[in-house]
């Protein structure tokens, strides 16, 4: 309750209302309103007690309508801050409540169910946000620039959607809602711009970004007590600087082959290196079965040996002599055989050898 006149009804600065003295003016309408007060709760009858019972029942009336400015309505949309002297006291919800009259306490019904929007890294002409390119948008060059978590630079633009959830805190503890939201929400989507490579953020994962920001705002927010609510954070554009479009492109595709290059190095090597294993093992099976069959026939010549030798040893001309003769059978048993009698040499016989015949045979053999 606030009036820029006098509580005291006058204009004239000259008059002190604490004056122990009224102006004339004021003095005949007391009188005037005494009388007519005095007419209508005597019935036209003087009353014994004279000018005090007029001055109770003047006093107790006002008290009354004065008392009676302390009763409040506080709508759905709304919540009531009672203000004691000037000062914080108490929030009310909706309804019809009461509070001491004016000046002792005030009271603010703030709304706080309508939504706040900004937009933080462009602007829209009228403040408001359409799509499908129906308005003009203006970037804001100091808002809009962020670093990516691979040290990249984007260019983002995103909305913010924000009420009042604590009027007390809302009216009390901010300055400037406007202008403590959008520096919160740059710096809460820089922080989670920069943990975020580039092409999570304009392609693969831009919700998660969004998320990350929202919650790191919030928090920001109930550390310092706002009484604000943040209902949304949306990225309405995350791209590259348009000075270095092209090469973030050149950059892009280059990663796009080295991705591919590297998905079929991959796959060439889940293929031969399943087969070389293969045949390693395959090798290493063949050497293990001819090592073992080499040891085998090793330990059988060795076990031979042993046993002829015990049997040289036991009687060596026999053996000798046996040794001698299969060997000799071996070895002219596959060739053709002239057998010379001693004795006719002796008797100066010429003994004949077919030369002719054997050379023939020869050469059919070799045939």
């Amino acid at each position: 309750m606030s009036n820029s006149q006098s509580p005291w009804g006058g204009n004239d600065n000259d008059k002190n209302p604490w004056d122990g003295e009224n102006s004339p003016e004021i003095e005949v309408l007391f009188k005037k309103s005494q009388d007519n007060l005095r007419r209508i709760m005597t019935g036209g009858k003087k009353p014994s007690g004279g000018f005090k019972i007029s001055a109770w029942g003047i006093a107790a009336l006002v008290i009354g309508l004065w008392a009676l400015t302390g009763f409040y309505q506080v709508q759905p949309e709304e919540q009531g801050v009672v203000l004691r002297f000037g000062k914080y006291a108490y929030t009310t919800a909706s309804g019809l409540h009461y509070h001491l009259p004016y000046p002792i306490e005030t009271v603010l019904t703030p709304n706080v169910s309508r939504e706040n929007r900004i937009e933080i890294g462009f602007r829209t002409d009228n403040g408001r946000f359409r799509y499908q390119g129906r308005m003009p948008l203006k970037d804001v060059r100091s808002e809009n620039i962020a670093l990516t978590g691979d040290e990249n630079i984007v260019e983002v633009n995103f909305t913010v959607t924000w009420k009042v959830k604590n009027a007390g805190e809302y009216l009390f503890n901010v300055r400037d809602p406007e202008a403590t939201v959008r520096i919160a929400a740059e710096s809460a989507m820089r922080d989670a711009i920069g943990m975020t490579p580039i092409m999570q953020i304009i392609a693969d994962d831009r919700k998660g970004v969004q998320d990350q920001a929202e919650r790191t705002l919030q928090r920001l927010l109930d550390e310092y007590k706002t009484g604000i609510a943040v209902t949304s954070v949306q990225l309405t554009k995350a791209d590259a600087p348009a000075q270095v479009i092209d090469a973030f492109n050149d950059v892009q595709r280059a990663k796009a082959d080295k991705e591919r290059l590297s998905n079929e190095a991959e796959a060439y090597r889940n293929d031969i290196l399943p087969r070389a294993r293969g045949e390693a093992s395959r090798i290493l099976n063949e050497a293990e079965a001819y090592k073992a069959r080499v040891i085998d026939a090793a330990k059988g010549d060795t076990a031979r040996f042993n046993a002829v030798y015990n049997e040289y040893k036991n009687a060596k001309e026999v053996v000798a002599r046996r040794l001698f003769l299969e060997t000799m059978e071996d070895v002219l048993g596959k060739v053709n055989k002239v057998i010379i009698d001693p004795s006719a040499s002796k008797a100066g016989v010429l003994p004949y050898m077919p030369l002719n015949g054997l050379e023939a045979r020869k050469q059919g053999e070799t045939r």
